[in-house]
């Protein structure tokens, strides 16, 4: 306490020094002395409440645990008296056991008296419930069975209850009502065969249909009601539960599944198209049935059953079976499409689940797949391997047939500009473009890898295209009488590059996003290249063709007989122009490439005439004679390409000038200008060598060795500029090493 005083008396002096601490506040001193004493009063005021509220409760606890004593008391007294008389009163029980048993076998004479007229009437009422049954008057006959079974399980239970282990009594109870059960599964099976065809039922007699919903209803409440007994005595009729509900929709999970698999009708030995068929068939029947499951089913049964979304789920999960049972089937590239597109895009489309007269029920995007993405994923791993298989074999057959064409006695088709053309574009792009829609109706993805694995094949098979090229040229050599439309079929495999070269543009084009472009640019830079190829070496294998002929005329350039008037550039010109004839037939871009090189070719031969020194002009006049000779005849190899060249907007004068500048040399006069002549050409022709000066001198026959060897080692010792557009031309020719003199060694 007197810790307490001193702390209250420390808190009044810091209060008080806190009220004055300024001289003017001494005058309100008297102020703060009333205000403290309110206060105190105040607090002493609640202090006092408070402890007499206390007391107040302290002192009813006390009364009530005082008045509470008293009554255990009481009850224990009570208790005692209970006890005292129950033990008074065993005897008097034990001497009432007669009445009770005579209670029990009153209350089973009762029943058997209430029921003794169903009783001796059960065989007559088993015929009617039977006729009735045959009748299809369920509702009635399910009465009737109702009133059987009451009586035997009122019997039952009452034998029950008068001794549970007399087994002789209730089986003679279950047997004389024997037929009873029989009635029962017959009904049972007239109820299933309703239900199975609930969907038919429900557009022509739903009354049937509600009749059978009743039934399995009341069944459902005696299940319930007995089963509630049983909890209470341990007594339950044979056959109960019957679970007619549970075994309804059993019967309805059953008749969808048969209903999914039966729609198979074909196989694929009798029709190709049997999964199409098949899954056509599942779609129409199952959009069909859940509209008739929604508009009319749904009101013959009890809300609680919930059965258009039982039925869904039973679709649902039979089709998910069926599915997966043919992904596990060994498919066929185009069959694994077929299912794929039907379960990832037909399911949830408007054409089935996503049809807007089922929804708000149901919600494509609530419903599960079909089948896993794992099973998918197999699928179009198998798919892309078939595929694989399937497009190498189909290109490899389609060359096959090209290749017996090529043997034919009659000339190709031609297209509608003229060109000559075979049919393997048509049916290798044909054949890319319908595996391109295969997979476009899967998904994007699937798309773009066949236009890959597409363009993959066609590079390889390109290569075998330009090796069977090859071989057909080497054959036709061998026997240049055979194929007989060789030239023909050359020109078509030459234009087939061309058509191959478009068809890859509007494939990718059609079928490839913009942003993987770059993926496959290498791959069709690969295959232009190799394209490019084919049609070149097709190019120089027809203008080999051309030149075999010309040999003979190539010959004779050059040539004492070529000085007095051979025609032989007559026949050459004559020759080439009814070759091109048939060349007229080559697309443009190859036609243009072959024109400059059948030029530079003649022009490369008639120089090559010249280099092999077949004539030594004698004198001036044969010289001036042979020169201007070359220079008509250079004209005439300039008019006919010009000719051939129409249209191609091509310079081809420059080749020519070759020739008239060779020309120009030999028919040179002077000797002592020879020099200034042959540098003229040199500056023109930069990649004339010495052995080409030293033959074509040896033309004009009045050079002497030594002026061959000064005007040579002149030239090598002169500065060369060769004009940057200049396509050398000499290089290709060779003079024969043993004419060459040894000064030139």
């Amino acid at each position: 306490m007197e810790e307490t005083d001193r702390e209250a008396v420390a808190t009044a002096v810091q209060r008080v020094a806190g009220m004055l601490q300024r001289p003017d506040q001494l005058d309100k001193v008297e102020q703060y002395r009333r205000r403290e004493a309110r206060k105190k009063a105040s607090v002493e005021a609640r202090l006092k409440a408070a402890i007499q509220s206390q007391l107040d409760g302290v002192r009813t606890g006390l009364s009530q645990l005082h008045n509470a004593l008293n009554d255990v008391k009481d009850i224990q007294q009570s208790l005692i008296d209970v006890n005292k008389d129950w033990r008074q009163s065993i005897n008097t029980i034990e001497n009432l056991k007669d009445v009770k048993d005579a209670v029990v076998q009153h209350s089973q004479l009762a029943a058997a008296v209430e029921n003794l007229k169903n009783i001796f009437s059960v065989p007559e009422i088993v015929r009617e419930t039977h006729d009735l049954i045959e009748r299809g008057e369920l509702l009635q006959a399910h009465r009737k069975l109702m009133d059987l079974e009451c009586s035997r399980d009122d019997l039952m239970y009452e034998q029950y209850r008068m001794d549970s282990k007399n087994t002789h009594d209730m089986n003679l109870i279950h047997t004389y009502f024997g037929d009873m059960q029989k009635l029962s599964e017959e009904l049972a099976k007239q109820l299933w065969m309703v239900v199975q065809r609930s969907l038919v039922t429900v557009r022509r007699d739903p009354t049937l249909l509600v009749s059978v919903v009743r039934i399995i209803e009341r069944e459902e409440k005696i299940d319930r009601r007995m089963l509630d007994r049983k909890k209470q005595t341990g007594f339950i009729p044979p056959g109960r539960p019957k679970k007619w509900k549970e075994k309804m929709f059993n019967i309805l999970e059953r008749t969808v599944s048969t209903r999914i698999e039966g729609t198979q009708a074909d196989t694929r030995e009798s029709d190709k198209m049997w999964l199409v068929r098949h899954l056509e068939i599942i779609r129409k029947y199952v959009l069909d049935d859940l509209l008739v499951a929604k508009t009319l089913l749904d009101q013959c049964f009890p809300p609680h059953y919930d059965i258009f979304n039982r039925l869904l789920n039973m679709y649902h999960q039979a089709l998910a079976t069926r599915m997966q049972e043919l992904a596990a089937e060994d498919l066929e590239a185009n069959e694994i499409v077929s299912l794929l597109s039907w379960v990832l895009n037909t399911y949830t489309s408007a054409e089935m689940m996503g049809n807007s007269e089922l929804s708000p029920e149901v919600d494509v995007n609530l419903l599960d797949a079909l089948i896993s993405q794992n099973v998918v994923d197999q699928l179009l791993s198998k798919y892309m391997s078939t595929l694989t298989s399937n497009i190498i074999g189909w290109l490899r057959k389609a060359l096959e047939t090209d290749k017996k064409d090529w043997i034919k006695e009659t000339e190709p088709e031609a297209d509608q500009d003229g060109y000559y053309q075979t049919t393997l574009p048509a049916i290798v792009f044909q054949m890319f473009e319908q595996n391109l829609q295969v997979a476009a109706q899967i998904n994007e993805d699937l798309k773009t890898k066949v236009l890959i694995l597409c363009l993959q094949q066609m590079n390889s098979f390109l290569t075998r295209y330009k090796d069977e090229a090859q071989l057909y040229k080497e054959d036709h050599l061998k026997n240049r009488q055979y194929p007989q439309c060789y030239v023909q079929y050359m020109i078509a495999v030459i234009n087939n590059c061309q058509t191959f070269k478009e068809s890859i543009i509007s494939l990718k084009r059609k079928y490839l996003k913009s942003d993987m472009e770059d993926t496959l640019s290498i791959s069709h830079a690969n295959m232009d290249a190799t394209l490019d190829i084919i049609a070149k070496e097709g190019c120089s294998s027809l203008l080999d063709e051309v030149f075999m002929d010309l040999e003979p005329h190539l010959n004779e350039l050059m040539t004492k007989k070529w000085l007095m008037g051979s025609n032989a550039v007559g026949t050459i010109c004559v020759t080439v122009e009814d070759y091109f004839n048939d060349f007229a037939k080559i697309k443009k871009p190859y036609k243009k490439t072959m024109t400059l090189e059948a030029h530079r070719r003649v022009v490369v031969e008639y120089i090559r005439a010249i280099m092999l020194k077949r004539i030594s002009f004698k004198n001036a006049e044969e010289r001036k004679e042979g020169a201007e000779r070359m220079i008509k005849e250079a004209e005439q190899f300039r008019f006919l390409f010009k000719k051939l060249a129409a249209g191609s907007g091509e310079d081809t004068e420059g080749l020519c000038d070759i020739i008239e500048a060779i020309a120009e040399v030999i028919k040179l006069t002077d000797p002592s200008l020879l020099y200034l002549e042959v540098s003229t050409l040199v500056s023109k022709y930069p990649d004339i060598r010495d052995d080409h000066i030293a033959a074509l001198l040896t033309v004009r026959g009045d050079a002497s060795r030594d002026m061959k060897q000064t005007i040579i080692e002149t030239l090598d010792q002169g500065p060369s500029q060769p004009n940057p557009n200049y396509v050398p031309i000499f290089k290709e020719i060779t003079v024969p090493t043993l004419t060459v003199p040894k000064l030139l060694k």
